[in-house]
């Protein structure tokens, strides 16, 4: 009787949560995400863009780049930038970059373009992306991400899976007054297959008591690395935002290490989300990988407490600092297990001696590894290995 009205207040209350969610990040009343315009928006994707591939908004600069040689240009700006930032799909720039007529056209664009962006205070008089264009970065990755989460359905507990992290539960037959949530599906089902119930009965379930490991304090490593340029670094911190945004709100805390060379960046695990999101949006690649130092540093800032201490390596290379990097690395890999960090890696494209470095890395830290072909997938990747923190 009443199927339509209540579906019209349910669509509400997401919508009201959805609003709600996107107001979470205040870096600055003016900035809230509700209140941008669609310029604003615009502009924030460029400068996000700019950030991941590490572009300084130079238009003489970047028009000679896109006239001299577009090939490379669009390996250093990406796709993305070059359309957003001159209006233009790929294709039909590369086929007209030979007409005077349209060379000319385009110059004034960039030109105008950035100077919307100065205007707007993202960029300096120099091209430099200023506190303001960062701040404004961060409010639109999030947004993409929480939209994408919401949109593959990973923001739910349900999704979580038991690991070596985490101790076995119980499972036996389900009783009147357990929790539905800890109903275990899959031993439910294959019980009401084996006796051969057409549909599930009451003596069918099986639930899990499940048994807690208190609060978990996970550090997201993040290898800032000029190979991780573009795409790859876009990637890994819309996954760092997403592990970010699931942890915090399930009462867990998450810290954050930066790497390349040295360690640009470590900050202690908390609660405080709008300060981990921004920290990440300012993330730009370049340099080499220095793993160990990673390690090293994560090991430094967990709390020692008696807690669930859980270590997320996120990279597409071999260490490359130090007489012995990968020994070096073992090492430091060995010094986390006596601190009882668990390490889990998320190796994107790693070549076979990357590889067998990352096993042993995780064999060692009882932790998982994710080899990842697929970049899209990452926040997925990310969620997943956290999940299977606690049962």
């Amino acid at each position: 009787m009443f199927p339509n009205s209540s579906g019209k207040k349910s669509k509400n209350v997401r919508e009201k949560k959805q609003v709600i969610d996107k107001k979470r990040i205040t870096t600055g009343d003016k900035f809230l995400y509700s209140a941008l315009g669609s310029n604003e928006k615009k502009n924030g994707k460029i400068v996000s863009e700019g950030i991941n591939h590490n572009v300084n908004f130079n238009p003489d600069m970047m028009f000679e780049n896109l006239v001299d040689n577009y090939r490379l240009a669009k390996q250093l700006y990406g796709e993305t930038l070059i359309r957003k930032v001159t209006g233009y799909d790929e294709g039909f720039l590369e086929k007209n970059l030979v007409l005077p007529e349209f060379r000319r056209k385009l110059k004034k664009e960039l030109k105008d373009k950035i100077n919307d962006l100065k205007k707007q205070e993202l960029i300096d008089n120099q091209g430099n992306i200023t506190d303001k264009g960062y701040e404004l970065s961060s409010i639109i990755m999030y947004t993409e991400e929480l939209d994408n989460l919401k949109a593959k359905g990973f923001g739910e507990k349900e999704h979580k899976k038991i690991s070596v992290h985490g101790e076995k539960a119980q499972v036996r037959n389900f009783k009147s007054g357990d929790p539905y949530k800890n109903i275990d599906l899959r031993k439910t089902i294959r019980l009401a297959v084996r006796r051969r119930h057409k549909r599930i009965n009451k003596k069918d379930l099986k639930t899990s008591l499940k048994k807690s490991k208190g609060r978990i304090n996970i550090v997201y490593a993040i290898d800032s690395s000029a190979s991780m340029n573009g795409k790859k670094i876009e990637m890994a911190k819309k996954a760092g935002i997403a592990l970010s945004y699931i942890a915090v709100n399930n009462k867990d805390r998450i810290g954050l290490v930066i790497f390349r060379t040295e360690t640009i960046e470590k900050i202690p695990p908390t609660d405080d989300f709008e300060y981990i999101i921004q920290k990440i949006g300012r993330i730009r690649a370049r340099k080499e990988t220095n793993l160990t130092n990673a390690v090293k540093d994560s090991i430094d800032i967990f709390p020692e407490t008696n807690s669930t201490k859980h270590l997320v390596l996120i990279t597409d290379a071999m260490p490359t600092i130090g007489k012995d990097p990968e020994k070096e690395t073992i090492e430091a890999v060995l010094a986390a297990k006596n601190h009882k960090i668990t390490i889990s890696l998320v190796g994107i494209g790693l070549n076979k001696k990357g590889t067998e470095l990352a096993k042993k890395i995780t064999e060692i830290g009882k932790g998982r590894l994710f080899l990842v072909k697929d970049i899209e997938n990452l926040d997925a990747i990310v969620l997943k290995d956290y999940y299977g923190l606690s049962v």
